[in-house]
């Protein structure tokens, strides 16, 4: 089933948004790490650096391309991520509504 031009058009609004918060929360955890002073600046780095890499993958899992064909897989994601709010999800079809749910499961585990 491809997506409606309705639910696309919901998916490209909600996009953004989510996309910041999901980028909001990953800085929020560089910055705790990065002020934690019991640690030497090396040993936060280095997290830092790891952070960045596994956020970075979940980052583009979510968001990198968005095309109808990925419509679902992304949104998957996104829900998954706990970046959708359930009135996010209410402006889709509910076959639609159902995929992701689905889907955000094998996201999750």
């Amino acid at each position: 089933m491809g997506a409606s031009e309705s639910d696309w058009k919901v998916f490209r609004k909600l996009r953004e948004p989510a996309l910041e918060r999901y980028c909001e929360r990953v800085l929020d955890e560089v910055d705790r790490i990065s002020s934690d002073a019991s640690r030497s600046h090396h040993e936060r780095y280095l997290e830092v650096f790891q952070l960045l890499g596994d956020r970075n993958e979940m980052l583009a899992r979510a968001f990198d391309d968005p095309r109808r064909s990925q419509m679902l897989r992304q949104l998957a994601a996104m829900h998954a991520l706990h970046l959708l709010e359930a009135n996010d999800l209410a402006r889709f079809d509910p076959e639609i509504q159902e995929r992701i749910a689905a889907m955000a499961e094998l996201f999750s585990t």
